[in-house]
């Protein structure tokens, strides 16, 4: 067709609302809220019998509207590790004797897989501070390089917000400063102050390991341990740290072995894509991008982030987000009808909810040359709109033309919407924004019955939620019309003041990529113009592989290392960047 020029056509294509109810209607969009916030359909959660069923009604309803599938199914299959589980090889030997598994000794999540043999020395409760009055440290007296270490879970005396030491208190922080004192492996233990039940920790889900190995001990085999050497029991031990408050370290003599076999228990999961193609010769191989989230919380849980991890009931997600499939569906059937210039990539998301997989996965495997993505557009939660008519858009601020567009466009419609600029966001958009893709995230906003069982049909607001659809639609459709290349805009997220990480340390103003599951690195997404990080020369893509001569595997080690900083210190921070390993100083 023939190239059109967005500015001469708006009087044209915005002088009347036009007409979508041959494409977009209440019928459909309730159906298809309905059925994916079914019981049948049990939450919608990855990996699950029902998440294929899913992906065979969206591949299906894709379909009909005449687009054409990814790869002939429609569906883009990648792996989930949802949780971990113990392997066969797990083993710990004290002397002679063997422990037992989840009875004497259970695993943390975040050990490391290997053997390690060798002494264990008791290191109090794990604590090297040397902040301001608060001074403790466990390590003074003992080598632990090679060792195994022992340690008290939780602070001296009672376990309150309030302790002295709580900023220290943390398991994963313990176990990471002995791996930088070298020793082998740690071995943790609940004092009676701690928890009376002595009960040992459970998997609980998929971390980052650490690259040592750490497991659980039960009171009575540390009392088993202590004793081959003539040491008190933990008890008095304890008692004697408690009333002293100093460190009273040592090593007990006793020699153990100990294997650690974690295995990631992976399920599959997908997104499903399929694509319109332009008729403009040149344009048709760019590319405006439509999504939406289709997983949620399943039956909810501890875990799944339900907002009452209590209650096990299905959680519907009827506006989160079979809300914003809906959109995707119906936009889908009417853009199909338009004669658009650039060609438009319908998607839907698995995986969101567990820190947005699914749309990373497409972003990083897409099926058209990322560089030939104009736009992402995506919608989430969109089924509940007020009375106010309000209406929430992100990433604004992403591309310069994009406020007059939408202003245009509402003009038809009246929302009142709320603009935000930044392009990152807790939802896929995200995902392509940190690609450098321009991004509009439009959303009807949050409410009470968020991540519960509570958000189902009978809250959604089908007339708004068609007139939100057709908005989407006629947003996505000036957008594959536009003859200018959609140019982008970095709009990062904004750090308010030095706000606190763990234990009172500074943030460097970055955004960390929070799905990055390796071990090799913490990858970074943005970073915020103005703050230390970006004044010291971090650029987005950077990988931080150490802080101050600490080595920083992943995301919980840069977390646990910004909480030993304080403000006013100059810091150097190593950074992979390509195949050069590059230190900056950076000033917090």
């Amino acid at each position: 067709m023939k190239k059109i020029h967005l500015l001469l056509l708006l009087p044209l294509l915005f002088s009347c609302k036009p007409k979508f109810d041959e494409q977009i209607t209440i019928a459909e969009i309730e159906g298809h809220i309905t059925f994916m916030a079914s019981d049948e359909l049990k939450g919608r959660y990855p990996g699950t019998p029902e998440d294929l069923q899913l992906a065979e009604y969206l591949t299906d309803e894709f379909n009909k509207a005449g687009l054409d599938l990814y790869e002939k199914s429609g569906v883009q299959h990648f792996d989930i590790v949802q949780e971990i589980e113990a392997g066969v090889g797990n083993r710990f030997l004290l002397g002679e004797s063997a422990l037992s598994l989840d009875k004497d000794y259970s695993l943390f999540s975040f050990s490391h897989s290997e053997t390690a043999k060798g002494e264990v020395v008791f290191a109090g409760y794990g604590f090297q501070v040397d902040d301001g009055e608060i001074r403790w440290d466990d390590y003074a007296t003992v080598d632990v390089d090679g060792k195994w270490v022992m340690i008290l879970r939780g602070v001296p005396g009672k376990q309150e917000a309030s302790s002295t030491y709580v900023n220290y208190s943390e398991d994963r922080g313990k176990a990471l400063l002995a791996s930088d004192l070298g020793a082998a492996g740690v071995i943790f233990v609940s004092g009676s102050s701690f928890d009376p039940e002595d009960q040992l920790v459970e998997l609980k889900g998929k971390q980052h390991p650490l690259a040592i190995p750490v497991v659980h001990m039960s009171r009575n085999a540390a009392d088993q341990l202590l004793a081959l050497s003539g040491q008190d029991s933990l008890s008095v031990i304890e008692s004697q740290l408690t009333s002293t408050l100093q460190a009273s370290s040592f090593s007990t003599g006793a020699e153990v072995d100990i294997t650690v076999d974690l295995q990631p228990k992976k399920m599959e999961t997908s997104n499903v894509i399929a694509i319109l193609k332009g008729s403009d010769p040149v344009l048709k191989n760019e590319y405006v991008v439509i999504g939406a989230h289709h997983d949620h919380l399943g039956m909810g849980g501890p875990g799944t982030s339900s907002r009452m991890p209590d209650t096990v009931a299905v959680h519907y997600g009827a506006d989160d987000n079979a809300s914003g499939v809906a959109g995707v569906l119906e936009a889908s059937e009417w853009l199909s009808a338009q004669e658009l210039a650039r060609s438009v990539l319908f998607a839907t998301f698995g995986a969101e909810e567990m820190g947005l997989i699914g749309s990373k996965y497409l972003a990083e495997n897409a099926p058209i040359n990322l560089d030939a993505i104009q736009v992402m557009i995506n919608l989430d939660m969109i089924g509940r709109l007020n009375t106010e008519r309000q209406l929430q858009i992100g990433g604004v601020g992403t591309s310069a033309g994009f406020k007059n567009l939408l202003d245009s466009i509402n003009s038809n419609y009246g929302f009142g919407l709320k603009y935000a600029n930044e392009g990152y966001g807790p939802s896929d958009h995200a995902s392509f924004y940190a690609k450098d893709v321009p991004v509009l995230f439009i959303s009807t906003g949050p409410h009470a019955d968020y991540h519960t069982p509570a958000d189902n049909i009978a809250a959604i607001n089908w007339e708004g939620t068609q007139e939100v659809i057709s908005f989407a639609a006629e947003v996505a459709a000036a957008l594959a019309n536009q003859e200018e290349r959609i140019a982008f805009s970095e709009a990062g997220p904004k750090v308010k003041g030095s706000s606190r990480g763990m234990r009172g340390g500074i943030t460097l103003g970055l955004m960390p990529d929070m799905i990055y599951d390796g071990n090799e690195g913490m990858p970074v997404m943005l970073v915020t113009e103005g703050k230390p990080a970006a004044v010291g020369g971090i650029q987005k893509g950077d990988i931080i592989v150490s802080i101050e001569g600490k080595s920083v595997g992943n995301v919980y080690d840069y977390m646990s290392r910004l909480g030993d900083l304080k403000e006013g210190m100059s810091i150097v921070v190593q950074v992979k960047r390509d195949d050069d390993l590059i230190d900056l100083l950076i000033k917090i």
